[in-house]
């Protein structure tokens, strides 16, 4: 029973529908019927979750989201994540409690959603990982399934306004699952996992149908692409001071 999700699932699809955005997915074949799956993409928008999970859907299975603690405090989205068992991760605590609280879903049987970079890139070409796709899928042995996510970043992303426009093509792909074994070292895995991921981004984006429609309209687009969003360095260094300045907040500087 999910009295909360499946609710939700149906609301959000009406608004795609509404919108017209076209969803495209593929590769969806990759998530198994039933039992455990860590799904890992990048993350360009704060809807890839969103759209991951629609594609997921197309399966049969609802994911659960990593997502950062602060949502879950939130007195609207909170009740909303907490029924919908997504997992909480305070990035300034025991990061550990969210992989241990992701293995035990696992082992139930639940399909994890996660974005190993952590964060929105601003320069919409995925950064490192971090190793805790791989360790939870590990530890679970779960299959690892990489993803990519593009186009949310023309509707809501970090730094952007919102553009609730009409008839944005957002594409999913998910791909086959990274192999390991039990003798694997999780950051050789994770490096993998950036790397498969990181080229299904850039075929994303040279298939997607959608142009600018002028110059003030190619932010959205990679720098090495001739958009203008930010370069991979320009991004890095924002998320650097970002990370400095919530660091002086916690401090009460």
């Amino acid at each position: 029973m999910e009295p909360v999700y499946r609710p939700v699932v149906t609301l959000a699809l009406t608004i795609f529908k509404g919108m017209g955005w076209n969803i495209r997915t593929t590769g969806e074949n990759h998530v198994p019927l039933s039992g455990p799956a860590v799904i890992a993409t990048n993350h360009v928008g704060y809807l890839d979750f969103v759209f991951v999970g629609a594609a997921a859907r197309k399966r049969g299975r609802l994911v659960r989201f990593l997502a950062k603690h602060e949502v879950f405090a939130h007195p609207v989205a909170g009740p909303l994540m907490r029924g919908m068992k997504h997992i909480p991760v305070d990035r300034y605590g025991r990061a550990r409690d969210a992989i241990e609280a992701s293995v035990e879903a696992l082992r139930d049987g639940e399909v994890v959603g996660m974005f190993p970079e952590g964060t929105i890139s601003r320069s919409f070409v995925p950064s490192d990982g971090k190793s805790g796709a791989a360790r939870m899928a590990m530890k679970a042995k779960a299959p690892l399934i990489p993803g990519a996510v593009w186009g949310t970043q023309r509707i809501l992303t970090k730094g952007r306004p919102k553009n609730w426009q009409r008839n944005i093509t957002i594409m999913v792909e998910l791909g086959e699952p990274i192999p390991y074994d039990e003798t694997s070292d999780p950051d050789v895995v994770t490096k993998r996992l950036m790397e498969v991921i990181g080229e299904m981004v850039q075929n994303a984006a040279a298939s997607y149908p959608d142009r600018p429609v002028g110059d003030d309209d190619r932010w959205w687009l990679p720098a090495h692409l001739g958009g203008t969003a930010p370069t991979v360095e320009e991004s890095l260094e924002m998320s650097r001071a970002e990370r400095e300045e919530r660091a002086r907040r916690r401090r009460g500087e």
